[in-house]
């Protein structure tokens, strides 16, 4: 019992101290850039506010920037995570199994043919794109006698991303307009991002996070296999349908936001596991840490790399992401 106590110990000291890494990143955030800005002109801005160049870039994009980089890092974070349990496929994320591509589908389809050009309507189809993405991925994973198996799952969602990308690369090829509206969105990215796109999808993100705290015990039972979980007394179909409907809002909410930015899903998990184990009451709020870190760090060396220019920041969690991905698939340890 000792033992327990002490483990659980450290690790909410470990929680506690990421959570302060997050609250520097975004300090980092804020501060660092092109424009020169300091600590106390954060302050001024927002007690003192002159309509300066530097009050209005804190205001209106360095502080949404920020806001925005935390939040869809560790939703992505924790929907990888969940995907990860729900599976049992350390390859499983919103970018492997084909839901940002799904998301971002249904949105430039909207572009494309009935001329949505505004962000802040990309919330409900990024949703629907989504959970149409998951569902398809999930029913042709589970074809077969075998049922669903890791392997199937991965190359179903491989095979629907590819799918989804094709048509919207289609798309964008016959319609100039439509690429101008999306090409550096698509491509995930924070930067210009206002405040009020978070706003709209917020309540999602935040009922997102909760949700998954709250059946992380579940999902710990459900890993020990469907019949244990089911000897237990739990109800693995209503478990796997609010986890499923957790990773839409998350993954598609964070679509919505700043595009398909891709790979926090499949490697912060892993990372997290480092830390903590399987034990998803820590797993879940670890990801989300985790994942705010990485996204706020890529984002502000995407700032750095071809000054005075930007790289979105997509591009820098893919570099990232990308060698870790071969090293999971040549570990093989899934089946």
């Amino acid at each position: 019992m000792q033992g327990v106590f002490r483990s659980n110990l450290i690790k909410g000291c470990g929680l506690v101290i990421f959570m302060i890494i997050v609250l520097i990143c975004m300090v980092a955030s804020v501060i660092l850039g092109l424009t020169h800005v300091n600590a106390a002109m954060v302050i001024d801005a927002y007690t003192h506010f002159d309509g300066s160049n530097q009050h209005i870039i804190i205001r209106q994009e360095r502080v949404p920037r920020a806001l925005i980089g935390a939040s869809v890092g560790a939703s992505l974070a924790i929907a990888g995570a969940l995907m990860q349990g729900l599976t049992r496929n350390p390859l499983a994320s919103p970018s492997i199994l084909g839901v940002n591509a799904g998301a971002s589908f249904f949105i430039v389809m909207a572009v494309t043919f009935f001329g949505m050009t505004s962000l802040s309507g990309f919330t409900w189809l990024a949703f629907l794109g989504a959970a149409a993405a998951s569902a398809v991925v999930y029913g042709i994973g589970s074809l077969g006698r075998e049922g669903l198996t890791p392997v199937k799952l991965t190359l179903a969602g491989a095979a629907i991303a590819a799918l989804f990308s094709s048509l919207t690369q289609g798309m964008l090829s016959t319609n100039e307009k439509s690429l101008d509206t999306v090409l550096f969105w698509l491509v995930g990215s924070i930067q210009g991002r206002d405040l009020t796109l978070l706003l709209a999808v917020l309540p999602y993100l935040v009922i997102g996070w909760l949700v998954s705290l709250v059946i992380s015990p579940k999902i710990n039972t459900l890993m020990l296999g469907e019949n244990v979980a089911k000897g237990l007394g739990q109800n693995t179909i209503i478990v796997k349908m609010v986890a499923g409907l957790v990773v839409v809002f998350l993954s598609g909410g964070s679509v919505a936001i700043a595009g398909p930015v891709g790979f926090i899903g499949i490697v912060i998990p892993h990372i997290a596991r480092w830390f903590v184990g399987n034990d998803f009451r820590w797993l879940i709020p670890y990801s989300a840490m985790l994942g705010a870190t990485l996204l706020l760090v890529a984002d502000i060396a995407a700032r750095f790399v071809v000054i005075p220019s930007e790289v979105p920041v997509g591009v820098m969690t893919a570099i990232v992401g990308t060698p870790f991905f071969i090293y999971l698939a040549r570990k093989g340890d899934f089946k």
